[in-house]
């Protein structure tokens, strides 16, 4: 077979290649040494008594959380609403205050939707009306 062809004539010739390309070589003799070499892990892994520190997130240096307060959250709050050019009555629309009570139970911060994802977002919500909006009309 052409594995056994590359393996017994130009395996270093292979390696190489595999090393270049950063591939990972698939000839038998290989993959069996992966093979062993993973066993090994698995088998000092399982004999390795965990610690209590392996099932807590780091903190990096800097990323102290921030604790809730009346005055932090009011200045944040106006922080945004002068930054992005909001008016005051935002701060009074029912789905801004759902959004800061769903925020508010988060226990380890929270990720928001960088600008794709929200375009996705918005286009398959309105996609949906639209669909809602046709079932509706046409009954």
């Amino acid at each position: 077979t052409l594995q056994r062809h590359i393996a017994s004539i130009h395996k270093g010739l292979y390696h190489k290649w595999c090393k270049v390309e950063n591939f990972l070589s698939m000839l038998p003799e290989d993959m069996r040494a992966r093979k062993l070499k993973l066993e090994g892990l698995e088998k000092n892994q399982k004999m390795q008594q965990t610690q209590v520190i392996d099932h807590f997130n780091a903190v990096e240096p800097g990323e102290a959380p921030v604790f809730y307060s009346d005055e932090l959250i009011k200045e944040a709050a106006v922080e945004w609403l002068i930054a992005t050019d909001q008016p005051i009555q935002a701060f009074e629309h029912p789905k801004f205050k759902n959004m800061i009570d769903i925020i508010a139970h988060a226990n380890h911060g929270i990720i928001l939707p960088n600008h794709k994802q929200a375009r996705e977002d918005i286009i398959r919500l309105f996609k949906d009306q639209m669909k809602h909006l046709r079932e509706r009309l046409n009954v």
